[in-house]
């Protein structure tokens, strides 16, 4: 399905074209990525705005398939965990919706790589933990790394649920300081599928003179 575009002159520029067509993809070919394409993704990231300039974002790169594996299934645990901590004595119907949306691709936590998809590359983004603005730059940063990745010929996908490596036993082997903290991760990798583009609310910009 072509993306619906907003405005005639998006397919003029090659700039908008990648943010239209990017996605988020969640199947990937068992292809590597060159590190000089991945270094090349992590500069375009650094050319992202931050507040005061402090580009706070540090990167830890995951390459290596058992690893991303390994990782993958302990934030997987982890997350079961804290999703029933944070619902337990809530409304049971609410939660049971909610967890099957989470799973609403298959039974996520019995994949072989149920967080990161079988993606080759997870990059870990973490910040100072006293810098308040941090979550907003990451973002801006992660943004920046997806498109670099569509323009490069690769796919991403944004993963929230990284956050959560914090808690797993395995951490300490990301060799993140204390004084950091994990916000997300982006993976990348050349995808294998396409999905359709999900319809854009439209109601949502209002002008104030």
């Amino acid at each position: 399905m072509e993306t619906e575009l907003i405005s005639e002159d998006v397919a003029c520029s090659e700039t908008l074209n990648t943010i239209y067509e990017r996605r988020a993809v969640r199947r990937y070919k068992d292809i590597p990525v060159d590190h000089e394409m991945i270094t090349r993704i992590l500069d375009a990231g650094r050319m992202a705005p931050s507040a005061i300039n402090r580009q706070p974002w540090k990167f830890y790169i995951l390459t290596g398939k058992e690893t991303i594996k390994a990782f993958s299934k302990e934030i997987a645990k982890v997350t079961a965990r804290s999703f029933v901590k944070t619902h337990s004595g809530g409304d049971i119907l609410k939660t049971a919706i909610e967890f099957l949306h989470m799973l609403k691709e298959g039974d996520l936590f019995k994949r072989p790589d149920p967080i990161f998809h079988t993606a080759p590359v997870v990059i870990f983004i973490a910040a100072p933990r006293e810098n308040e603005w941090a979550p907003l730059d990451i973002g801006m940063c992660a943004q920046n790394m997806m498109l670099a990745a569509k323009a490069l010929g690769l796919d991403s996908c944004p993963v929230g649920l990284a956050k959560y490596v914090e808690q797993t036993k395995i951490f300490s082997r990301l060799q993140v300081p204390f004084s950091e903290q994990v916000h997300m991760a982006v993976i990348l990798g050349y995808g294998d599928e396409t999905p359709e583009v999900h319809k854009r609310i439209r109601d949502n910009a209002f002008f104030i003179e």
